[in-house]
């Protein structure tokens, strides 16, 4: 197969749906893209009726393209993360791993266009957190969830308010941000350095006031992060975790026991913002980002040092703090069913916690004057059905 090849499959491919986010190679299956969160097959000429083992390895090594450092990881971990352009159409962030010996590939689309906070409607908090000057600022949520796209957004709001030098290392670069007020340098793990650790060592000497790591993956990532926040810089990234609190006991966890407490203490004085995302089904067709936002103050910074207690969970804290724009999931999903954005079935699904969640939705029905019960016609037994008369005795019997 020649790259041309490639590439006429990969456009026919996004041509094939709307709004195409994930393209995804598998053997014995046809083509797929992935659109509004639902797996599509694709009808191509010639059609494809299943992939063989054999096309899907020859578009890995075309995906490749003969770089030993991306052969040696398949070969030795059984996957390798890259980047791939077709010219005039779309990049994409190609992973390929292998499964019950053959490869798999999963190209997701990069948006090549940088949003900006106004179209993804992302608070007005926002703006609080792109005009931080130090600390640790992180974007949690599952792969897919649109961290990347929350990240590129501040880092626009960054470019047009500042005139600062911004680091990314990412892997691999998604959105390539224009040079505006703020001087960007972004660079790509593989081809500008080895690792996250690497990278973000070599950065505290390159002056920025701002750096993006692609994703905490590791203790030593984590370590000199909190090091950089400490030292004067913002540093933004991303967790693979569902919440706040989840957020905190994950970074706690990359750590020995015996070293918590020092690390409570940084994180408690380093931490300026924790952003949770889920993406839901928009009534009408695609998805809307679902926010938890949690700050820093006193009562986190409390429960960040000495652990959560009774009356001072996240939850809580962030719950009891809405006045200030946190919220927490169901806060999120209530306010986006209030307008009309995601149905009652999709609010229930994706906050965190149901009983709470489905009792502000029963009263946002009443001020509607809607039903809160399926249950209709319902009416009160008569009183001879309620409490029925004995059967009558039969009289006149005898023993035997």
């Amino acid at each position: 197969m020649h790259r041309n090849e490639l590439d006429y499959l990969l456009a026919s491919m996004l041509d094939a749906q709307k709004d195409v986010s994930d393209l995804n190679l598998t053997v014995d299956k046809q083509p797929q893209v992935e659109s509004a969160g639902q797996l599509q097959p694709v009808t191509l000429e010639p059609p494809i009726e299943r992939l063989t083992p054999f096309q899907t390895e020859m578009l890995a090594l075309n995906l490749i393209n003969n770089s030993r450092r991306l052969t040696e990881d398949l070969l030795k971990t059984g996957s390798c993360d890259c980047s791939h352009a077709v010219a005039g159409k779309a990049r994409f962030r190609v992973n390929i791993f292998s499964q019950r010996g053959n490869y798999s590939i999963v190209l997701r689309k990069l948006n090549t266009r940088i949003p900006t906070m106004q179209e993804l409607r992302l608070p007005d908090l926002f703006r609080q957190v792109a005009q931080e000057k130090t600390g640790l600022v992180l974007v949690t949520g599952a792969t897919g969830s649109g961290k990347s796209t929350t990240l590129a957004a501040l880092l626009n709001e960054v470019n047009e308010t500042k005139s600062i030098h911004v680091i990314t290392l990412e892997d691999p670069v998604e959105f390539v941000h224009p040079q505006r007020k703020a001087t960007f340098n972004q660079r790509e793990m593989g081809t500008d350095f080895n690792n996250f650790a690497t990278g973000l060592r070599a950065a505290l000497r390159q002056a920025p006031k701002v750096i993006l790591v692609g994703e905490m993956r590791d203790r030593e990532t984590v370590e000199i992060g909190l090091s950089a926040a400490e030292t004067g810089h913002l540093v933004l990234s991303t967790l693979h975790t569902i919440d706040a609190g989840q957020t905190i006991n994950r970074v706690l966890g990359m750590f020995d026991q015996e070293e918590q407490k020092q690390v409570r203490l940084r994180l408690a004085d380093t931490l300026r913002w924790v952003i949770s995302q889920r993406l839901a089904p928009r009534v009408g067709g695609g998805r809307i980002a679902l926010l938890e936002i949690m700050g820093s103050n006193v009562r986190t910074r409390d429960s960040v040092t000495y652990g959560e207690s009774e009356g001072k969970t996240f939850y809580e804290i962030i719950e009891a703090s809405n006045t200030f724009g946190w919220r927490t999931f169901d806060q999120a999903c209530l306010e986006a069913y209030e307008q009309g954005l995601i149905t009652e079935e999709s609010a229930l699904i994706y906050c965190s916690k149901r009983g709470p969640t489905s009792r502000a939705i029963d009263n946002v029905k009443k001020k509607r004057g809607e039903s809160t019960t399926s249950l209709s016609n319902l009416q009160l037994k008569k009183e001879e059905e309620a409490h029925p008369a004995p059967p009558p005795t039969p009289r006149n019997l005898k023993l035997k």
